[in-house]
């Protein structure tokens, strides 16, 4: 029994290792997105950013000062409601992207990417946005803002965190008018939030797949303490009878996220290589270790 505490503790801080690099990542790829497209082409964007953008237009202040005043008050509220272990993962989002703000503004500095095109730069600030919101979110992270809203009412009602960032953003978008005075400019701005919306909902989606497993095999005790042990998934026998032979059989009916099949094919062929197994998608999975059930 003990043992295996190692190994569980070793996976653990992998676990919690990958979200931060994850996290990282996402952060950068939505620093590129804001400092390299959107900001240099007068683009509006939403959430704090947005309203960073706005107050450097109209003061010159830099964009990462603002960003930060206002994710300090933003974060107290999370750690109230989302929890500790949420914000600190947000705390690191803004850190992270506070810092590598100004290193993106040095080495862009006088490059201008696509100056004559804005609706060009538009898709691709909105996508490098949406990209690094999704992932940080699908590590259990955010960039702060109108993000830390939008995790809040997801955690009590079934919205997507797209839908909701929409709404709350539209709001800073149409303020920028006051700085920018032009219109079509604003309209910009909303064609880089819906992009980002729905960037951010399929890369959130798409880390939320899940797969269902029917495997019939001799060693369904082997496989089955081998999941529960290397995936921590639950794994239940279901008996049955083969229709050809009459032979009593024990089929495993296992339920997992997409990204972990391949473990469990692997874990499989290792035990038992002639086992019958089926594979399939799932629209949802509620319950612990998945997506909570949320009703209004």
């Amino acid at each position: 029994m003990n043992s295996a505490l190692p190994t569980t503790r070793r996976q653990r801080i992998w676990r919690e290792m990958k979200d931060y690099l994850l996290i990282a990542l996402g952060m950068i790829m939505y620093g590129i997105g804001w400092n390299v497209f959107l900001l240099p082409n007068d683009l509006p964007s939403g959430a704090v950013p947005g309203i960073a953008s706005i107050v450097y237009w109209a003061t010159g202040l830099p964009v990462q000062y603002t960003y930060l005043g206002i994710n300090g008050c933003l974060l107290v509220l999370s750690l109230i409601i989302l929890g500790w272990k949420f914000s600190v993962k947000t705390i690191f989002a803004v850190f992270v992207l506070s810092s590598i703000l100004p290193v993106i503004q040095s080495i862009t500095n006088g490059v201008s990417l696509i100056h004559d095109q804005p609706f060009m730069a538009c898709v691709l600030g909105a996508s490098f946005c949406g990209s690094g919101i999704g992932i940080a979110f699908s590590a259990n992270g955010s960039t702060g803002g109108t993000d830390i809203i939008a995790a809040i009412v997801n955690k009590y009602r079934d919205i997507s965190l797209g839908r909701v960032i929409l709404l709350c953003d539209l709001v800073i978008i149409s303020s920028s008018y006051l700085v920018l005075h032009n219109w079509e400019k604003v309209v910009y701005g909303y064609v880089v939030l819906f992009i980002s919306s729905f960037v951010l909902d399929q890369v959130v989606n798409s880390a939320r797949q899940s797969v269902q497993f029917f495997i019939i095999s001799n060693k369904y005790e082997e496989i089955g303490h081998r999941i529960n042990k290397d995936l921590h998934r639950g794994v239940t026998f279901i008996d049955g009878v083969g229709c050809y032979t009459q032979n009593n059989v024990k089929m495993m009916f296992v339920l997992a996220k997409k990204r972990e099949s391949s473990t469990i094919f692997r874990l499989i062929k290792d035990i038992d290589p002639k086992a019958f197994v089926s594979q399939s998608a799932v629209i949802g999975v509620f319950g612990e270790g998945f997506d909570r059930i949320k009703v209004k």
